[in-house]
């Protein structure tokens, strides 16, 4: 679901509602996804990606109730830009996988579990978009739960890898790492929220698969040694211009993977 009035929340499940940054563009799709995490009668709320630094989104997230904590997916700035302001207004601490992006708080760990709002929270490092990239998994949260994706898993179209900081060998393992979770609902950063995140993992990784095989041919006709752009005109040749570069870090990502195999 998107909704068009930036200033208003949307409901995504029993214990989140997002509301969307007005920061459209071929990479952020609609814009990002800024999650309102909040047990039925806490006292408190926990933000998840309080998004590009826009005082008019800062104030309505602030509208949904006593900030107690913020959460970072991962380090780009579509998600990171307000933190510190975000920070500022409300007087709640940010925590994120990168110390870079912490304000007044350590580090997220993996496998951690926090208890904020009401809600159990566990952190599950997925790297593979960038390298500080995690994801929170809500058990709670409706029959199968749900799982704020962040960028590793999108609501439309599939993840640019931010090589070299992003790899695809550490994307492939985290896929591995979702799938585990089940049928949770997906709460991505970018585009509609998804049932079924077992399901759309398995799609991803066909899709990664699928692409590698074209590289795979790519080369062979090209010869083993071409470079990224001779290979990303043979295998990307129909991509909008907007999002070449995009196209082209995947290729250095895929490129990077088969020959360290």
């Amino acid at each position: 679901m998107i909704h068009d009035d930036v200033r208003a929340p949307v409901r995504s499940t029993d214990l989140t509602a997002f509301h969307l940054a007005p920061n459209p563009g071929p990479m952020s799709l609609h814009g990002t996804n800024s999650y309102v995490l909040s047990a039925p009668g806490a006292s408190t709320v926990v933000v998840v990606d309080p998004g590009p630094l826009d005082e008019d989104h800062l104030a309505a997230l602030g509208r949904a109730g006593t900030v107690e904590l913020i959460l970072i997916t991962h380090r780009h700035a579509d998600h990171t830009a307000a933190a510190a302001r975000f920070a500022e207004l409300t007087g709640a601490p940010v925590r994120a996988a990168d110390p870079a992006h912490c304000h007044g708080a350590e580090p997220l760990t993996d496998g951690e579990v926090l208890h904020a709002a009401g809600v159990e929270i566990r952190v599950l490092a997925t790297p593979g978009h960038t390298s500080d990239s995690v994801s929170f998994h809500l058990p709670g949260d409706g029959e199968h739960g749900s799982v704020l994706t962040g960028d590793t898993v999108l609501g439309v179209g599939t993840t640019v890898l931010d090589y070299p900081d992003g790899r695809l060998g550490d994307y492939l393992d985290s896929l591995d790492r979702l799938e585990r979770i089940g049928p949770a609902t997906v709460l991505p950063a970018h585009g509609p929220i998804l049932p079924a995140l077992d399901t759309i993992v398995r799609a991803y990784r066909e899709h990664r698969q699928d692409r590698l095989s074209q590289i795979r041919s790519a080369l062979a006709e090209l010869g083993g040694d071409a470079g990224v752009v001779e290979v990303a005109d043979a295998v990307y040749a129909a991509v909008d211009p907007s999002v070449r570069p995009a196209a082209e870090l995947s290729v250095a990502a895929q490129l990077d993977y088969l020959r360290g195999r």
